[in-house]
């Protein structure tokens, strides 16, 4: 009994990672050519990672490229029964007479051929003949044919003749990855961060990893609010949040759902009786007009084309229109050929989409080809509101801005890359978009700057649309790249090894390369060693808290910018308050000043010991001495070291997002 192929297991359905990547290239090329590249092509992984899936795509679109190819999927049990069957019934002749006319043999779970040497034997035949006819064999299991026991040595000889591949398990961008598209197929819809708490158990298959995604649709689908992060942590752990028991999930109705194999091939068959219909009845009333639609539908439905436009036509009763209707869908397709060879110079990732098989699209894969020859989307730019005016320089962060500028006047060629290192809120992310926007404006370059958050993000996109080809050519097209908290990237090991790559060609080039991150490089843990060599083989430069004169410069500048004058005593005292960044710093300005304002007072000393401490505005000492013992200059200011300009239209919404 034949199976038929499942239609959800196809390659567009197959999310490609770094685990499956060389089986689904080999799996594609087998497809595409059969019996001319990897004959046999051996697949093997532990259990739920997509043998099956990948064995059933194979046969899909090699159908799909030639709809009179013959492709017999059979997993080794039923291989088994059916030799079985076909000796215990004197027909040996004829259970290999099935196999006779077999274009594409797919073959599931030859483990199983362990003690079962009549079998192997038969199997071992048939593959030689269907070889020796070039047809192709594509074969799966549990494990490597060196690894099969008590198998036939002429059988493994014949398996490792041709190409062995194996599947592992995803790593966690291949997991979310998943997790999202099987989501969005089911029309469940999470908040930030569930599906990414999902994604972070390293589950051994994809059974599993769906699994966990069944239990997170299921608890949210009878819970009165979305579940959040924490909540889905604790549920997957196998503890529900408090409060919440188990309960009959209620049934959620999948995109698609109703459309079975048997269907879909119901459909099928439909669809051939009735092209066979209209054939028939074209012949017998020697209607040209009906003829000529009915062969079109054939003969472009076979090529892979839509002809929905035909097919409603040839419905109609004689249309004047026909014959031009005909004629405007065969340019229709002389024109998508061409976009379509055009693509496939372009970007032949993107040549393979549907829209360069439906006739009723062309405009859509016109500017499909248009946007692909303006080149690819620009990559996300530093902000040109932080820049080397805007940032204050001192002995804290004295390396890292002496080596940020000259960055900028030789990108690539001193410094590369940089790292800047310190805690959050010191203003290293100030001096990345700072560079970023230094070396943009002098050179006139393309400038990639980004947090690691949206690079792993993109990184995850990219393996889901099947895009990773043209995300890497994004970022090799710039003149720097320019990566924020580079330490989010550790334990993500399919974005380190993205990063590894995109470094080499950048440094090699010449490009020039800056991150930020809390650690140096080598105390960052789960940081790929490969990349903590090439960071730690450039400037890792630390941005220290800010001290007293740096915390004092910028309150001078920020009271100046709010009041247009600083008090003094005012400044000297928040100078000497603790504040271990920029961000904290910046509180307890803003919070002198809320103050003030709220009572209607001028912002002074003695308030901001108020608020600050609680204490009672001391008694106001003569204008000519200072708290700090230090004498006021004629001019009635203190002029810092560097000059300071610092941009910050509201600081009420900015002062936590920026300063990092």
């Amino acid at each position: 009994m034949t199976v038929e192929l499942n239609p959800r297991f196809s390659f567009d359905s197959f999310v490609v990672g770094s685990a499956n990547q060389l089986a689904v290239t080999a799996a594609r090329s087998v497809a595409e050519s059969p019996g001319t590249a990897y004959n046999p092509l051996f697949v093997y992984s532990a259990t739920g990672l997509g043998k099956t899936h990948l064995l059933m795509a194979i046969g899909q679109t090699a159908k799909q490229l030639s709809p009179r190819l013959h492709a017999e999927y059979l997993t080794l049990d039923e291989f088994v029964e059916a030799y079985h069957t076909a000796v215990a019934a004197g027909q040996s002749d004829a259970f290999r007479n099935r196999f006779a006319g077999v274009d594409v043999l797919l073959v599931d779970d030859v483990q199983f051929l362990t003690n079962r040497r009549e079998t192997q034997a038969e199997l071992l035949r048939l593959i030689s003949h269907l070889q020796s006819q070039g047809k192709q064999v594509v074969l799966t299991s549990d494990r490597p044919p060196s690894e099969l026991n008590d198998l036939d040595e002429r059988l493994i000889a014949r398996f490792d003749g041709g190409l062995v591949v194996d599947i592992g398990a995803p790593d966690y961008e291949t997991r979310l990855a998943i997790l999202r598209r099987r989501a969005e197929e089911r029309g469940s819809v999470f908040v930030d961060g569930v599906l990414e708490t999902a994604a972070g158990f390293e589950l051994g298959n994809v059974r599993e990893l769906l699994g966990l995604l069944n239990r997170l649709v299921a608890f949210q689908a009878v819970s009165e609010a979305p579940l959040a992060p924490d909540a889905a942590q604790a549920l997957l752990e196998g503890d529900l949040p408090e409060g919440a028991a188990p309960a009959t999930p209620r049934p959620t109705r999948r995109k698609g759902a109703g459309s079975t194999p048997a269907r879909a091939k119901a459909a099928t068959d439909e669809f051939a009786d009735f092209l066979s219909d209209v054939t028939h009845t074209v012949t017998e009333q020697v209607e040209v007009w009906r003829s000529r639609l009915g062969k079109g539908i054939l003969k472009w439905d076979a090529e892979g084309y839509r002809t929905a436009r035909l097919e409603e036509l040839i419905q109609q009763d004689v249309p004047a229109s026909a014959e031009h209707v005909l004629q405007a869908f065969e340019r229709d397709i002389e024109r998508l050929r061409g976009l379509q060879q055009a693509m496939e110079r372009i970007d032949p990732d993107r040549a393979s989409d549907p829209v360069f098989h439906d006739p009723d699209r062309v405009d859509e894969a016109v500017d499909l080809v248009e946007a692909a020859e303006r080149g690819l989307a620009p990559p996300p730019g530093p902000s040109p509101a932080w820049s080397f005016d805007g940032f204050v320089g001192g002995d804290a962060n004295k390396v890292a801005l002496t080596a940020a500028r000259a960055v900028v006047k030789q990108p690539g060629k001193r410094y590369n890359p940089l790292v800047l290192v310190g805690p959050t809120g010191v203003g290293k992310t100030h001096l990345l978009h700072a560079i970023g926007h230094g070396i943009a404006e002098r050179r006139r370059q393309r400038v990639a700057c980004l947090p690691a958050q949206q690079l792993l993000d993109e990184v995850v996109r990219a393996i889901d649309e099947e895009h990773v080809d043209r995300w890497r050519s994004q970022f090799r097209n710039v003149t720097a790249f320019l990566l924020d908290d580079v330490h989010l990237l550790a334990g993500k090991d399919r974005s380190q090894e993205e990063m590894f790559h995109l470094f080499n060609f950048l440094a090699d080039a010449n490009r020039q390369i800056v991150f930020t991150a809390l650690l140096p490089p080598r105390d960052v843990p789960g940081l790929d060693e490969r990349l903590v060599s090439r960071l730690e083989g450039g400037l890792v430069a630390t941005i220290g808290p800010p001290d007293r004169d740096l915390r004092r410069a910028i309150i001078v500048r920020k009271l100046e910018e709010r009041l247009g004058t600083a008090d003094e005593e005012l400044a000297d005292y928040l100078a000497a308050r603790p504040a271990d960044s920029l961000r904290a710093l910046l509180g307890l300005v803003q919070r002198v000043l809320g103050g003030a304002d709220a009572q209607g007072v001028a912002p002074s000393a003695g308030l901001a010991r108020e608020l600050i401490e609680g204490a009672a505005p001391p008694r106001r000492r003569p204008a000519a001495v200072r708290t700090s013992g230090v004498v006021v200059s004629p001019s009635g200011g203190v002029q810092s070291r560097e000059k300071m300009v610092w941009y910050w239209p509201d600081p009420s919404e900015r002062l936590i997002e920026e300063l990092t």
